[in-house]
């Protein structure tokens, strides 16, 4: 069972790949009154808060408001705290604040009340900013086939659209 956090506001919050394209590990990163966390995942969690995110902005009437500064270097990726096993976000309304909640993921035969958990809390300007860095980071990854919308591999790319041949899973 790994650590919990509460980092309520979080003064840093970012976005990290390691490891060549088609090959990367992502880590969500937050830091706040001393504190740091480094929380493994997938990239489709990431692709899921950006996209939730850019909904509950929407939705607050808060908007994807437009800043013209670039997003920001993406920080070092320290000591592994756990891998997220499920990642959401809300919003408090009498807060003003997003909440983005993490529960680590267990192995086989342990208790779901193990389960250590992670709350960062921010501002709309935070995970705006957020979300610009984590899509720079994303879109970092190999190119997309622009006939199939597949990722195109160093090796090569048999591209379905194409007629090229696929391997079936």
């Amino acid at each position: 069972m790994g650590r919990n956090f509460e980092l309520d506001p979080v003064e840093e919050l970012a976005v990290a790949a390691v490891g060549d394209p088609g090959q990367r590990r992502f880590f969500l990163l937050a830091g706040g009154a001393g504190e740091r966390a480094t929380l493994a995942c997938e990239k489709f969690h990431i692709q899921g808060l950006v996209a939730r995110i850019q909904q509950l902005l929407e939705t607050q009437g808060l908007g994807a408001a437009f800043d013209p500064t670039p997003a920001r270097n993406t920080p070092a990726v320290e000591a592994e705290d756990w891998t997220i096993g499920e990642l959401g976000l809300g919003y408090h309304e009498s807060r003003k604040l997003f909440v983005i909640v993490a529960r680590e993921q267990l192995g086989e035969g342990e208790e779901t009340e193990e389960a250590a958990t992670a709350r960062f809390w921010a501002g709309a300007d935070r995970v705006r900013a957020f979300s610009r860095q984590a899509e720079q980071v994303l879109s970092s990854g190999r190119p997309v086939c622009t006939y199939c919308g597949l990722p195109i591999d160093p090796a090569g790319h048999p591209c379905p659209a194409s007629n090229g041949s696929r391997p079936i899973f």
